[in-house]
């Protein structure tokens, strides 16, 4: 075995069915009285729930989270957090919800606790990644790492089929790319084959049955781990290129990431060999770059980036961003292999080769 490095980030996971009982007494442990509870404008019913359990703990609601959180929602966010005295952030939702509340941790150090209720797994990672002017940039600080997550399967009962397939698959990304990073060791990717087979065997049974509940935490189990997997090694091409185009176009997150893995995976196929094997073990797949565009497209995914939103002709603007600032990868940045790889996914074509 090679020499590596393992860091393992802080925190407390609560895992189950009805752990949101218990919010009372994470809030309590962590001392504070003034809760300022965040959510996007879909879940404002859940989160005005939540805050009734809470009772005379919240100080206040914000419920205008957005996709890719733009700074100019953070700032809006900042003066209720000032106006509440807010003295902890709980964030009840996907993505958007908890990007936001890492947003005013960053900024304030206030503790947080998050309520996950999709599979973006970001709530797991130190890592906050921001929008502002069309450009979506990321930042690692131990400030963003939330304390407590509670993780509820009850709450993902009623996600919708479509959305737990593309929030799914946008975990699986996380573990992917941990598989082949810079920073790999044998830790992180034991727990990347484990949460991509999680998920892989359970999104599936939704479609038979949406409120499956051994699928479901199976799937709410597989994204916890691919975001640890997130939290704990570098990305590489397949983030960069989602961050690029979310940042320019605001596409959909998990749907974008969904139609770009694939593409990503063949791109590095034949530089990351061992990866590789041990996506096709963990998938179930002999070629997971085409094994899951098929997976995907089968579940009803959207496997085209045009079908998205993103604007014709704009492929060679999103490579020459890409390319300014890359990350590392382990097959280098080709401009012209990179412009056939975005062609594929505008056009929702499978993975060449």
């Amino acid at each position: 075995m090679d020499n590596f490095v393992f860091n393992a980030n802080p925190g407390r996971v609560l895992f189950g069915s009805g752990t949101v009982a218990r919010l009372g007494e994470e809030v309590a442990s962590l001392n504070a009285e003034r809760v300022l509870v965040l959510s996007t404008p879909e879940q404002a019913d859940m989160a005005s729930g939540i805050a009734a359990q809470l009772g005379t703990r919240v100080a206040a609601v914000f419920s205008n989270a957005q996709m890719h959180t733009p700074v100019e929602v953070t700032r809006d966010a900042l003066h209720v957090v000032e106006q509440a005295k807010a003295d902890l952030v709980l964030s009840v939702g996907g993505g958007s919800t908890t990007g936001l509340g890492k947003a005013i941790a960053w900024r304030t150090d206030l503790p947080q606790i998050v309520v996950p209720t999709t599979y973006a797994g970001s709530e797991a990672t130190p890592i906050l990644g921001e929008t502002e002017a069309g450009r979506k940039t990321t930042r690692s600080d131990p400030r963003i790492l939330p304390e407590v997550i509670v993780y509820d399967v009850d709450l993902t009962l009623t996600l919708p089929v479509a959305m737990s397939v593309t929030s799914g698959i946008n975990a699986i990304a996380h573990a992917a790319e941990a598989l082949y990073a810079r920073d790999a060791n044998p830790i992180v990717s034991m727990m990347a084959e484990e949460g991509i087979s999680s998920i892989v065997r359970g999104l599936p049974r939704l479609t038979t049955n949406a409120q499956d509940r051994e699928a479901r935490t199976q799937l709410l189990y597989g994204a916890w781990l691919c975001g640890v997997c997130l939290g704990s090694v570098g990305m590489a091409l397949h983030h960069k290129l989602c961050h690029t185009l979310g940042g320019m176009f605001n596409l959909p997150h998990a749907p974008m990431h969904t139609a770009v893995l694939p593409h990503a995976l063949r791109y590095n196929a034949d530089s990351a060999p061992a990866a590789m094997a041990r996506l096709s073990r963990a998938m179930g797949f002999a070629d997971p770059a085409v094994g899951l565009f098929e997976f995907a497209a089968r579940l009803g995914a959207t496997m085209s980036l045009k079908g998205l939103g993103m604007p014709e002709n704009a492929v060679e603007a999103a490579v020459t961003e890409a390319m300014a600032n890359p990350y590392w990868n382990p097959r280098p940045l080709e401009k012209g292999a990179l412009t056939t790889l975005l062609e594929r996914a505008f056009a929702g074509d499978a993975p060449w080769g």
